[in-house]
């Protein structure tokens, strides 16, 4: 198992990819952590699932907007298990709107949950991490951020806003043994890209290379190897995984 003896934290891991992450990640040795905001009830189920496979994982409870929550889950997660090797951060919200008729609500809820949480995560596992001397931390983006759709301005701009900060961190933490890379999914089966896929019906997979949606799995299996010693060479990338969608642009 890749992850053997490894502690991981993912946010926003009750459903989706987050979730899919969640159970790669412990299938692969790690114990994993994972943070929810409202399904306390998926969080149970996840944890029981993975406790019926003997594998071991906690969830909490946190805002990941609010920074005090994001320090709070970290502190648990080293009093828990002493270390924490592995941050994936995940969570994120779509407000899809035309910038004509966007309020500042959906504006602000997009940016905070999808990008400050990223600095609030980031920011709590560092010192931490700098101190072991070793480090992973994935940052979920999109293909958003390179190829802008209507309705998207403020998704867009938090994923744009996530790779250049994993761009800039992956160049501070270098030295400390710490890689900070990114996953940028494209269009993947999930609850929250339900809408946007049933909008577009089957155009959607015509403009897919491989003619099909992505999976879960296939994010998931893609942070794996970014969270994995096999990729201690590669930091401050991002990792487009798309079946080839933006080959030829959005």
């Amino acid at each position: 198992m890749r992850l053997a003896g490894r502690t991981a934290l993912v946010t926003g891991g009750t459903r989706g990819i987050g979730k899919s992450i969640v159970q790669t990640l412990a299938r692969e040795g790690a114990r994993v952590a994972f943070v929810y905001q409202s399904s306390s009830q998926s969080a149970e189920q996840l944890v029981e699932e993975l406790g019926k496979s003997e594998q071991e994982a906690v969830a909490f409870q946190a805002d990941v907007k609010n920074q005090a929550d994001a320090d709070g889950v970290v502190e648990s997660v080293l009093e828990k298990w002493d270390k924490l090797d592995i941050l994936v951060n995940n969570a994120g919200v779509i407000r899809d709107n035309l910038l004509a008729m966007m309020s500042a609500e959906q504006w602000q809820e997009v940016i905070d949950t999808n990008l400050t949480s990223v600095f609030n995560f980031c920011h709590a596992v560092t010192r931490p991490m700098m101190s072991a001397r070793y480090g992973r931390i994935v940052n979920l983006s999109s293909v958003a951020a390179e190829f802008g759709n209507a309705g998207q301005s403020n998704y867009a701009a938090s994923k744009g806003g996530i790779e250049g900060f994993t761009r800039c961190i992956a160049s501070e933490l270098a030295r400390r043994k710490i890689t900070v890379n990114a996953v940028a999914p494209g269009f993947v089966e999930t609850d929250m890209t339900e809408a946007v896929r049933n909008a577009a019906g089957d155009q959607i997979k015509k403009k897919i290379p491989v003619r099909r949606l992505g999976l879960p799995e296939d994010i998931a299996n893609a942070v794996l190897f970014l969270a994995s010693d096999e990729a201690s060479y590669v930091t401050g990338h991002i990792l487009t995984v798309d079946g080839g969608l933006t080959l030829g642009g959005m």
